[in-house]
């Protein structure tokens, strides 16, 4: 077998991944941070829900409660995401990687898919406890897996968190930076996730970002309707959105690493 084959190119970014730690370690606050999260905010709607008016009551949604962790927790896929592809610069090795795989974009291609497997199956296993210990906490307000817009929010979430970190690789693909690349998506992610999104002089442009557009199939923005938190487009369409992104970012991280020597 060649050592250019797409399996042992494969095998050997999955073998990168796997043994570094810092890189490893770094998916672990995704389900610490999201579960943990999670169990206190179904907490705290849980205690204040009397205390809330009769309005709020009737359109509270446990959903929202359940994945507002996640806007957090996304931090840490967003990290990984960046060191899969960056760390590579930082130490040197990106040399020493082309030089074994000369077809870039079998190199560029193998560690995506080395990248994405563990962040899929880590956002599955988050997505799935986080809802399990949100709508525990939540005790009689919450909603079981199979309500209204359950499973839709379910896998729209471990899609969005998989989308997402990708997004980030591309943008590391680009930058050749861990920290430029930082500097750049976790002010981002965060601030916009923090409720600049919703300001309204903002929101005209910052809606079509990729953690906003996301929201919607979370249960993160407003109901259709809302004139301050709603979205002009439907879940399935927002996370549309988020792969546009995150399309147009691995393209670029493509097209930098081809035309760019180590």
């Amino acid at each position: 077998m060649s050592r250019t084959s797409p399996r042992a190119v494969l095998t050997a970014e999955w073998t990168k991944i796997r043994t570094v730690r810092s890189t490893v370690w770094t998916l672990l606050p995704t389900l610490v941070l999201s579960v943990g999260l999670g169990f206190l905010v179904g907490l705290s709607f849980r205690n204040g829900f009397s205390h809330m008016s009769r309005e709020q009551q009737e359109t509270f949604d446990p959903l929202f409660a359940t994945f507002y962790s996640l806007t957090l927790g996304q931090l840490a896929l967003v990290v990984f995401g960046v060191l899969v592809m960056s760390s590579e610069y930082s130490s040197g090795s990106i040399r020493a990687s082309l030089a074994a795989v000369p077809r870039r974009g079998l190199f560029y291609g193998c560690k995506l898919l080395a990248a994405t497997l563990p962040v899929l199956g880590v956002s599955l296993v988050t997505v799935l406890a986080t809802f399990y210990t949100a709508q525990a906490a939540l005790g009689p307000h919450r909603t079981p897996p199979g309500s209204d817009g359950a499973p839709q929010a379910i896998v729209g979430a471990c899609l969005y968190l998989t989308l997402i970190s990708l997004f980030a690789t591309g943008v590391a693909a680009m930058s050749r930076s861990s920290v430029r690349s930082l500097a750049i998506l976790l002010p981002l992610l965060f601030l916009g996730s923090q409720g600049l999104g919703n300001v309204p002089k903002v929101k005209t442009v910052a809606q079509y970002l990729p953690d906003q557009a996301g929201m919607v199939i979370m249960h993160l923005a407003g109901p259709p309707g809302d004139p301050r938190f709603a979205r002009p487009y439907g879940p399935w369409t927002g996370l549309g959105i988020v792969a546009l992104w995150t399309a147009a970012s691995l393209i670029g991280g493509y097209l930098v690493l081809r035309r760019r020597d180590a």
